[in-house]
């Protein structure tokens, strides 16, 4: 009859009558009717499939209420299992105990002492006859029972399915094989050792006293006939790698047992000018971008704000009210000197021109987007054959609950684990002792411990998983362990989400880490991994905390929207901090505490609630080149204050416990044990602050209140809400030189009492108060104050100051200003006329009047700082001495050729 006599949807109807064996001679008719008859895959062939008792759900245990992708599929892989176990073949001669595990169909149960268990099918390898093919060995043990099953022979295969094992354990010896699928395993357990492949899929593990897979041994290379045939069966149920989900993360609650899950998102408002684009700052961790709002409230953020400080009001031709008058603005625009031309000009032209701002932070956001497991397996042939590997243990679609461990894997063991569940487990996955695990698609959540150990230069692949709300650690990685962690979602935990230690190391790249109570990267006793490529936000602590001399490159990670520093680093730590975007946090971008050092280049700090970047005086980093802007206070400060446990955050300093159970023959628990690694990367002494922009932040740009030595090199320090630079306590030498201090909001450089300063080639520009401020010590040389508001230079109370070679001009008030006990140096200085015609003033009993030169250009030298090729490595390394005591009497006056330079008392 032909197809097209009648309706399709009549077709279905017939056909959905029809048996199994008609089905199939139907599907044979012509390429219409094979069509027809796979088009019945829900309806008839989702009939059969479910009505064949002796089958389970195709997604059990995990999904059984979810539909497979083909119903007929399921159905033929069941059919042609059973097919294949009992087709007619001679059976080898056998002991009487194999004679219970003969190839026929039915149910029966197999008790030992108290219970064997085994409801369904059990099988039998497939051999000569004659040849022993496998040997089932049943034993009772006092008051329990196990099955082990052990394989001996170059033919071993056992399989089974839809089986039922309480209190017992299978064994698999190598040259055996083995295939286990839509089992239960009830205080039961699985022992394989140096099998070269096995498969494991769909069975549920539950009540485990001990892990209930255990891998011990590297895969053989002696592989029986079986090997093949599993090997075609796991390529073709290899489940393709899949796009990550382009939702957003899931938006966090806490559900009825008071477990945290993932807040709202926030959005952070990037401002740049006049532009301004709301872009998520945490959802799916690609439209993130952090910036706080250029006009963010100072006041309720300034959480260290001096007292506002009261200089001497000095006789002026004009008040401060009438500034910016178009009177006063063309009166200015006679005297202004151009600066424009200095050595860091073309940073400045950028931070002002905010379009270019507005590109640059886009084409940041670009860049790091987090990248999908596709592609990053596309560009790591590494990851990729992992991904691709089928050696020893394959488990696929099983679930492990309710029990102390769900898998071990030692002594160079292999494991593949795709797209199964593990939960309220004290540990799902333990590696350790050379073994390699890949991990692909699992669920891991609501360990008592961590979720992931890695120890003993364990490795392999950890990808696309999602490691939620386990008590300690998502992955645990220490003593030499080396993984691949790539693309997973590790949130909602209870401690860190993932921690590196005792010399441990791994590549952890384009994950999703949010929502956890601690740090959400924790390096710590010489830990070195490589971190990139990573969105780390929404935790309750640091983003990333490096601690106890750990290490590590950490470079192109977004970490927004952390309770605590974006970074963190104490106690010796001592990373490279490269590149990464760290922003809308809760407190500071970064922290670098007690006896920190590191590396901290090229990253972009931006709108943290706190200071860009926060350090004690006893730390050693290098800040350089970063982008520190629309921070709420400070965006560099220093701190004479030492951490001690009070100054951590709740749960961050020291109480993770990092000690650990033996774990197999001379395992070491003391992280303390490992070998020493050499050093520092080079020698560190004077803190160095060099070559960052430092611009729209709240407070001053640079706070100072230091006990150690700091060298700040030719930074970019612009139109912060209070001054640029602020230094309140220096009790050794402050070096500041060749920066651009421009356009804050208040004094360009502040130097309280008992300060010791050296300020060299620094240009001051256009600041809203005084240029520079000095009531302490040191020398303030071959800088060029232009343009301020106030006076260019003021000395105050007991300052102490050289003051030679300076080039200075205010616009409505005095060159330099000394009053009360003021004393020092001041010569060689050539000071620009304003529109007050004021050069010094001197509170002194024989002041004398003294010249200024009427030029309008900074020439010979141009406009400083001047930063030459190889002058800043020059300027870090010279560290300048503690200035002596610096002249308090110079004899005679103005030179007698009538020079433009001049020697004040």
């Amino acid at each position: 009859m032909e197809v097209s006599g009648l309706p399709a949807e009549l077709w279905r109807l017939i056909l959905s009558y029809l048996r199994l064996p008609d089905l199939g001679r139907c599907s044979l008719v012509c390429r219409t009717w094979y069509e027809l008859v796979l088009s019945l895959d829900k309806t008839r062939w989702r009939q059969l499939c479910l009505g064949c008792l002796e089958h389970r759900h195709p997604n059990w245990p995990n999904q059984p209420g979810v539909e497979p992708p083909s119903w007929r599929e399921a159905f033929k892989q069941h059919y042609l299992s059973s097919k294949t176990w009992t087709k007619n073949t001679q059976d080898p001669e056998t002991s009487n105990c194999l004679s219970l595990f003969r190839r026929r169909k039915g149910r029966r149960r197999l008790c030992v002492g108290v219970r064997l268990g085994g409801a369904g099918r059990g099988g039998g390898g497939d051999g000569e006859a004659g040849e022993l093919v496998s040997l089932f060995a049943v034993e009772g043990l006092h008051n329990t029972s196990r099955a082990a099953f052990s394989c001996f022979t170059t033919s071993g295969y056992v399989q089974f399915d839809s089986c039922n094992f309480e209190s017992g354990q299978l064994q698999i010896h190598a040259p055996g094989t083995c295939q286990v699928k839509f089992c239960t395993f009830s205080q039961s357990s699985i022992y394989l050792r140096s099998v070269a492949l096995c498969i494991l899929e769909n069975c549920e593990f539950t009540g485990s006293e001990n892990a209930s897979v255990t891998v011990e041994g590297c895969p053989s290379s002696d592989r029986n006939w079986a090997c093949k045939h599993l090997a075609a069966l796991a390529k073709s149920c290899a489940a393709s790698v899949r796009e990550p989900d382009p939702a957003v993360c899931p938006v966090a609650k806490r559900d009825g047992s008071g477990e945290l899950l993932l807040g709202p998102v926030r959005t952070c408002e990037i401002v740049v000018g006049e532009e301004r684009s709301s872009l998520l700052s945490a959802a799916g961790a690609q439209d993130l971008l952090g910036s706080a709002q250029e006009d963010s409230e100072f006041g309720e953020n300034l959480q260290a704000a001096k007292e506002e400080e009261e200089y001497p009001v000095l006789d002026s031709d004009s008040s401060d009210s009438d500034l910016h008058s178009d009177d006063e603005e063309d009166a200015q625009a006679m005297y202004k000197l151009p600066y424009q031309g200095h050595s860091l000009s073309h940073t400045l032209a950028d931070i002002m021109d905010s379009r270019l701002q507005s590109n640059r932070l886009h084409a940041l956001q670009k860049d790091l987007e987090l990248k999908s497991l596709q592609q990053e397996l596309q560009q790591d042939k590494e990851a990729q054959s992992l991904a691709n590997s089928l050696q020893g243990c394959i488990i696929r679609q099983c679930l492990f609950r309710d029990g102390k461990g769900g898998i071990f894997i030692y002594s160079r063991g292999q494991a593949k684990l795709e797209e199964s569940i593990f939960r309220d487990l004290t540990y799902a996955v333990r590696c350790i002792q050379n073994s390699k695990v890949i991990m692909l698609r699992n669920d891991i959540h609501h360990c008592k411990a961590s979720g992931i150990f890695l120890r003993l230069s364990a490795g392999g692949l950890i990808a696309d998983n999602n490691i939620h709300s386990n008590s300690e650690a998502g992955v645990d990685i220490r003593k030499g362990a080396n993984p691949l962690v790539l693309c997973n979602k590790i949130h909602s935990g209870l401690r860190s989400g993932i921690v590196v230690v005792g010399n441990g190391k791994g590549i952890i790249r384009s994950n999703q880490i949010y929502g956890n109570k601690e740090a959400g990267i924790y390096i710590l006793y010489n830990g070195n991994p490589a971190v990139s490529g990573n969105h780390i936000f929404q935790g309750l602590a640091a983003g990333i905390a490096v601690n106890e001399n750990g290490r590590g490159q950490i470079t192109g990670n977004v970490i927004c929207e952390n309770q605590w520093g974006g970074a963190d680093i104490r106690h010796g730590g001592d990373p490279v901090l490269r590149n990464n975007l760290i922003s809308c946090g809760y407190s500071d971008g970064v922290v670098v505490g007690e006896r920190g050092k590191g590396l901290i280049e090229g990253n972009a700090i931006y709108g943290n609630k706190g200071c860009g970047v926060w350090m004690t005086s006893s730390s050693l980093p290098h800040l350089i080149n970063n982008q520190i802007s629309h921070n709420s206070i400070y965006g560099v400060a220093v701190f004479c204050c030492k951490d001690d446990a009070g100054d951590y955050p709740p749960s961050q300093g020291g109480s993770e416990n990092f000690q650990e159970e033996r774990e197999g023959p001379g395992g070491e628990n003391d992280p303390n044990s490992e070998e020493e690694h050499p050093a520092a990367r080079r020698p560190i002494s004077v803190a160095l602050v060099e070559l960052n922009s430092i611009n729209h932040n709240g407070a001053a740009g640079l706070h100072i209140k230091s006990s150690e030595a700091l060298n700040v090199i030719a930074n970019v320090i612009h139109a912060n809400r209070d001054g640029g630079v602020a230094v309140l306590q220096s009790s050794q030498l402050t070096r500041i030189a060749n920066n651009s201090i421009s356009c804050n909001s208040r004094g360009g450089v502040l130097v309280e009492a008992e300060c010791q300063v050296e300020l060299r080639g620094n240009g001051i520009y256009e600041n809203s108060s005084h240029g520079i401020v000095s009531k302490g010590e040191g020398i303030i040389m071959e800088n060029d104050i232009i343009g301020n508001h106030r006076c260019g230079l003021q000395l105050l109370q007991a300052a102490d100051m050289k003051v030679t070679k300076n080039r200075i001009q205010s616009f409505q008030d005095y060159g330099i200003a000394l009053f009360d006990e003021a004393k020092g140096l001041v010569q060689e200085n050539l000071i620009f006329q304003g529109r007050s015609k004021k050069s010094i003033l001197r509170l002194m009993s024989n002041a004398e009047d003294c010249h200024w030169h009427h030029g309008c250009m900074l020439i010979n030298p141009p406009a400083r700082p001047h930063i030459e090729g190889g002058a800043l490595g020059s300027c870090a390394a010279a560290g300048g001495q503690r200035v002596s005591s610096i002249t308090t009497r110079v004899d005679g006056g103005c030179h007698n050729h009538g020079s433009i330079f001049c020697t004040v008392l």
